[in-house]
């Protein structure tokens, strides 16, 4: 799945359509938690791109992250107190998180 206008240089790799799904998610819904992101790109997309933190939960890796960054820079937030993405608001302040 590419995003439409998304030119990924013909790199399919696992990072870059995990990257690409949650980018495509939050446009659909608005909004992606963390965990639901995490499980599903472990059960569809690969193993290899999620890894257990040192809560034990399991996390997304840095190249998805890295590529999922770059995919959305300036119209997605990360809302920590929710552990969530979700689409940037007039309302909130420069920079990638939201509190």
């Amino acid at each position: 799945m590419l995003l439409p206008g998304y030119d990924s240089g013909r790199d399919t790799s696992g990072s870059n359509l995990a990257a690409q799904w949650m980018a495509h998610q939050i446009d659909e819904h608005g909004e992606l938690y963390q965990i639901d992101a995490a499980e599903h790109i472990y059960e569809n997309f690969s193993e290899d791109l999620t890894y257990e933190n040192d809560n034990g939960n399991l996390a997304i890796s840095k190249s998805v992250l890295s590529i999922f960054r770059t995919l959305t820079e300036g119209t997605v937030v990360w809302d920590r107190y929710a552990r969530m993405w979700r689409r940037r608001n007039e309302d909130d302040p420069e920079g990638r998180s939201v509190y």
